[in-house]
């Protein structure tokens, strides 16, 4: 009885921040939050598909391959489709982890929140969380909502990220680009900075091989 109540207490601490748009202990990703996922998650797809070699023939000719033209994948405009082609839908591999109270609530992997749960649950002990455990595992109501908000991201921005993507890719990264200098020019930006700290292991290591840029850390943590 009382691992319970403790669980239940536990939940409530992270659940009930103040204001009105988190009474029921739902908290939305703003913009920076967004576009911070959704730099990160296209730009991983895009090193996916940028390591195929294709060469592919644009153009068309009944008679002969004259007209044709050659192209490599990875510099084309099929690459870019591609990649973002269910981009958003990466975000649902994501979880919420409440025990954090900046942009690194929103990571994949399980929160050490239902870590802990999953393990009480395992040793037998009674958990009531209103909701049944089958769907302790779904994407919550922040995920999805950032989903959508992923799409809408995408298609305010299709024409930076094409630029980008044929002008600039390479130079800057998407963060910097997409979102610093347009998406966010003139709202909060604080959250690309944050980042999820390192683990014990990692941090024995020292900071000799920590310094390869801000987004490649973001991603190993994700």
């Amino acid at each position: 009885m009382k691992l319970t109540f403790l669980v239940v207490l536990c939940l409530s601490v992270h659940m009930c921040h103040c204001g009105p748009e988190e009474e029921e202990g739902v908290k939305y990703a703003d913009k920076c939050e967004v576009c911070k996922v959704v730099a990160i998650e296209l730009e991983s797809r895009l090193q996916e598909t940028g390591k195929s070699h294709e060469v592919l023939e644009i153009g068309y000719s009944l008679d002969s391959d004259k007209n044709k033209k050659r192209m490599k994948y990875e510099k084309s405009e099929l690459r870019l489709v591609e990649s973002l082609d269910g981009v958003c839908d990466r975000i649902l591999e994501y979880n919420i982890h409440k025990e954090r109270s900046d942009s690194t609530r929103f990571a994949k992997g399980m929160s050490q929140t239902f870590k802990t749960l999953h393990g009480l649950v395992d040793k037998g002990v009674k958990v009531e969380l209103g909701i049944p455990l089958e769907l302790w595992d779904k994407p919550s109501v922040e995920i999805t909502n950032m989903k959508t908000q992923c799409e809408t991201l995408i298609e305010d921005y299709e024409s930076d990220i094409e630029d980008w993507y044929f002008h600039h890719q390479g130079k800057d990264t998407l963060i910097t680009y997409l979102c610093t200098n347009r998406a966010l020019k003139d709202y909060d930006d604080k959250c690309l900075d944050e980042k999820l700290p390192e683990s014990k292991k990692k941090s024995k290591r020292g900071n000799k091989n920590n310094r390869k840029g801000d987004q490649n850390s973001l991603k190993e943590e994700l």
